[in-house]
């Protein structure tokens, strides 16, 4: 790729990044810590019953406590918003971007379903999966980044897999 498009990359990334903030800003709502669970259970609601089933699942692991998960989601959506920004362990944010939105996707938003005559949209969670992967192939951390500098210094956290 060429310096243009390497940056045509990394604004989307850094686009990216500004969107996940501002849905990690909702996450530390009191109003989402103290209904965790209920968001989780909200996405069972009118799905097959194998679907209601890794649901309830989730919603018995996070039942445990649930304001501790909540705080968990919110911790992870705002690393992940400034990783994107900065342009800092953009691979790591990456990776661990795609993982977290599959886990929103197959739990509060039900695979997308519920899976009924007239269903129209399979949720837009699986649609970010898609941005992660164009970012990852754009590699597009090599522009308005702190990645290129921080190899440098510590090429330990830079560790391919």
């Amino acid at each position: 790729m060429n310096k243009a498009e390497d940056k045509s990359f990394a604004v989307l990334r850094i686009i990216f990044g500004v969107i996940w903030l501002i849905d990690a800003s909702f996450k530390w709502n009191p109003t989402f810590i103290n209904n965790f669970t209920d968001y989780l259970t909200g996405g069972a609601e009118g799905q097959p019953a194998l679907i209601q089933a890794w649901i309830n699942l989730w919603v018995k692991g996070v039942s445990i406590d649930p304001h501790f998960f909540a705080v968990l989601v919110a911790i992870c959506e705002t690393a992940l918003a400034l990783s994107l920004m900065f342009g800092f362990l953009t691979e790591i944010g990456i990776a661990g971007g795609i993982a977290l939105t599959l886990v929103i996707w197959t739990t509060a938003e039900g695979f997308g379903g519920p899976y009924v005559a007239g269903s129209t949209d399979i949720g837009g969670a699986i649609i970010y999966v898609i941005v992660f992967v164009a970012l990852w192939l754009g590699r597009c951390w090599r522009q308005y980044s702190l990645d290129p500098y921080i190899r440098k210094m510590l090429p330990f956290l830079y560790w391919r897999w």
